[in-house]
């Protein structure tokens, strides 16, 4: 069982006494399920938003290393993988969380959430490697050791328009098409 299934599973015998004997209400158990599930999903976001703004903010003093240096033949490049850095966490900041409200037309099942729950694990490690890669090319600038640098952007770049993709598909999971 994933990390993120067990935070839910966490999250439900954290609940309160009064939380727990709602919960055995008709009806009641299944919203609160949703409830704890959609929680749980923002939580997982959350985390990605951050650990990728960590990475982005690495690059963005990677960029001002390499320009201080006056390292014209890579400053284009890194000037493109930054805005590829915003635009990806802005996507994932912006995007809509798992669950649709209760009176809302398309309702987000049970089922389609535990998919994202695994989908979000998914994009947890990918961002972890993002974090990982910029923090050993950030490394490798301060001690001026240039020469990988535009290897490391295009292997981030890579990197980042992958994760995209598959951030993108997470839509398809919402509606239940994959």
């Amino acid at each position: 069982m994933s990390d993120k299934k067990g935070l839910l599973e966490k999250a439900k015998g954290e609940r309160t006494l009064f939380e727990r004997i709602l919960g055995e209400l008709p009806g009641f158990r299944g919203y609160k399920e949703k409830e704890l599930r959609r929680e749980t999903d923002k939580l997982v976001r959350n985390h990605i938003y951050r650990k990728l703004s960590e990475a982005r903010k690495d690059a963005k003093e990677v960029f001002q290393k390499l320009s201080d240096q006056r390292l014209h033949e890579v400053l284009t490049e890194m000037d493109r993988l930054v805005m590829v850095f915003d635009r990806v966490t802005a996507k994932i900041d912006h995007a809509s969380y798992g669950y649709a409200g209760f009176f809302n037309v398309l309702k987000v099942q049970e089922e389609k959430l535990d998919k994202m729950i695994d989908f979000d694990n998914e994009l947890i490690g990918r961002v972890q490697k993002i974090l990982d890669d910029t923090a050993i090319f950030k490394g490798e600038v301060i001690k001026r050791e240039f020469k990988k640098a535009r290897e490391h952007i295009e292997k981030l770049r890579d990197s980042l328009e992958s994760l995209e993709e598959k951030f993108d598909e997470r839509g398809e999971i919402i509606l239940g098409v994959k």
